[in-house]
């Protein structure tokens, strides 16, 4: 195919897509930041990805490529150099006689694909893929491919391991761990696990609350690769018949990541586990956290009350501690002294003094939160209420002047308060320190580029209109690169946001039942998990499978 040599922003005004003024304006900055024209254009928002992609499309006949729809031959990448790849953003895709194929996030980059040529000797077929897609393509299929090939060249027996092997910058083993640790970053992953199997052993990674196998390496790389994260970790490298916890920071592509490592013997040998946070997103605005209009102004009511406990519940991993830190961080202020007790501490907070348990000393949790009563604290946070002890020592904080947070773990907001009964807490403590609970699950959110509308089934309209709600049209997503084909990308919380009232405290003292503090609930105006997923799913946010995964299991 012969391309028409024409400029991408000439192309946008001629269809309307863009008006004159507007590619002036971005010209203007290309010539001060040297950014790609197409880039630039996305980022002010003038166009979106999918418009240049159509544009290209139907009218310069540059075909569109699914890249997670081919399966690539490892000979193709080969080809065309990693630097190569990655400096262009290009992916070979496809060989026919002398002609290469080539997926591309700019096909009217011209000084590349003839750069590309000269290099390969093949005559270049340009196609469009998303930069999103291709960044993800060009990681899993270049990868971890050099560094594993060099390794298993270089080597050496368990027996003959040396340090320099698991520590020199330069070595196969360090590098293979610094992409696979830098592959999960980029792919957003929360999660890396390393599970050694009898034969073999499985890269994992957890991406948007679900696992998937990236890629299964030989047998004899595990003991090199678990010994390289237990050294960045700073365990025992030596000790592998008990379980250890680590922790390192990272920084890839000027992002810093602190991670949290955990080793586990099993009959295989050590699995580890690896919990990644991206230090650069910081801590979000309590507006940011998907609550309702009503929920929220409930939510800042309680967090701004000068004392009292108020507890945020759910299973681990529903972003309870992403809800703690934003209700610290919007009270944060000189004329307050918070002070934390976490374990371990996940974001480090300007003008907040945070303490890290440390059981093995005797500093749990119920020592901590005793000595931190002694700092003249305003608000206290406690990092997980798991015993008698604490909670008690946190709900007495809470009746001689201070704020509370903490969390617990329970399925909803009204299993809190037989929960805290079945802790041995007097029922007439509960009902007077308690200001609310807030309990959270985190969905999958659909696909903002391949988000498309579709007609109800006939179960889904019943189960919509049996929660009040009627409707025509729902969402979904097709599948596309930017979501691996899943259809979601990232994930929201729904929430019950329960205030208590003075006729909560009445029923609390005189240990009503679940259901009756359910139904009262109800006539409160409380939206439970369920229904408050419903209206997200009706707002297009997430789907009807997402909200029954997360909250008819539970």
């Amino acid at each position: 195919m012969a391309l028409v040599k024409k400029r991408l922003g000439d192309l946008l005004v001629e269809h309307g897509v863009i008006s004159e003024e507007q590619l002036q304006e971005a010209l203007k900055e290309q010539r001060k930041t040297k950014r790609r024209l197409g880039d630039l254009l996305i980022s002010q928002g003038y166009i979106t990805e999918q418009q240049l992609i159509e544009v290209l499309e139907f009218q310069l006949g540059i075909p569109h490529v699914n890249l997670f729809k081919y399966q690539i031959d490892p000979a193709l990448t080969q080809i065309i150099p990693e630097s190569m790849a990655k400096r262009y953003q290009v992916l070979p895709f496809m060989k026919e006689g002398g002609k290469l194929m080539v997926a591309m996030a700019d096909p009217l980059d011209y000084f590349a694909i003839e750069d590309l040529r000269m290099t390969t000797g093949f005559r270049i077929e340009p196609a469009i893929s998303t930069r999103d897609e291709l960044q993800r393509a060009i990681a899993r299929h270049y990868g971890l491919r050099d560094s594993m090939s060099q390794m298993m060249g270089e080597l050496p027996t368990q027996e003959e391991i040396e340090e320099t092997e698991i520590t020199d910058e330069s070595s196969p083993i360090v590098r293979l761990v610094n992409q696979m640790i830098q592959q999960a970053v980029h792919l957003k992953a929360s999660d890396i696990h390393v599970d050694p199997g009898e034969n073999n052993l499985a890269i994992r990674y957890r991406i948007d609350g679900l696992l998937r196998t990236e890629r299964v390496i030989p047998k004899q790389m595990q003991g090199f690769i678990t010994a390289r994260l237990k050294i960045m970790a700073k365990l025992n490298i030596a000790e592998r018949r008990l379980p250890q916890d680590g922790r390192m920071k990272l920084q890839f592509d000027l992002k810093m990541v602190d991670i949290r490592v955990s080793s586990l013997p099993t009959i295989h040998g050590e699995k580890i586990v690896l919990r990644l946070l991206d230090l650069s997103t910081g801590v979000k605005s309590i507006d940011h956290l998907g609550f309702s209009d009503r929920d929220m102004e409930v939510f800042k009511d309680m967090i701004e009350k000068p004392y009292g406990i108020l507890l945020i519940t759910g299973p681990t991993g529903s972003g309870k501690t992403t809800t703690l830190y934003s209700a610290l961080n919007h009270l944060n202020n000189e004329s307050s002294n918070i002070i934390t007790v976490e374990d371990p501490v996940e974001y480090q907070l300007e003008g907040i003094n945070q303490v890290h348990v440390n059981p093995a000393i005797g500093l749990t949790f119920a020592a901590g939160l005793r000595s931190i009563l002694r700092q003249d604290p305003n608000i206290v946070m406690v990092g997980e209420i798991r015993d008698n002890e604490t909670a008690e020592i946190a709900i007495r904080a809470s009746l001689t002047g201070h704020l509370v947070l903490s969390t617990l773990h329970t399925n909803d907001a009204i299993s809190t308060l037989t929960r805290l009964r079945d802790m041995d807490i007097e029922p007439y403590l509960i009902a007077s320190s308690l200001l609310g609970v807030v309990a959270q699950r985190l969905v999958r959110r659909i696909c903002p580029e391949c988000r498309t509308t579709y007609t109800p089934t006939e179960q889904e309209t019943i189960l919509l209109h049996n929660h009040g709600r009627e409707v025509q049209k729902l969402y979904r997503g097709k599948g596309c690169g930017n979501c691996n084909q899943t259809g979601y990308r990232g994930r929201l919380a729904i929430h019950e946001v329960l205030p208590i009232n003075d006729q909560f405290r009445k029923m609390i003292t005189s240990s009503a039942s679940v259901e009756e503090l359910r139904q009262a609930a109800r006539e409160q105006g409380m939206v439970d998990l369920m229904d408050d997923g419903f209206d997200k799913v009706l707002q297009g946010m997430t789907t009807i499978q997402e909200v029954l995964r997360e909250t008819v299991a539970h």
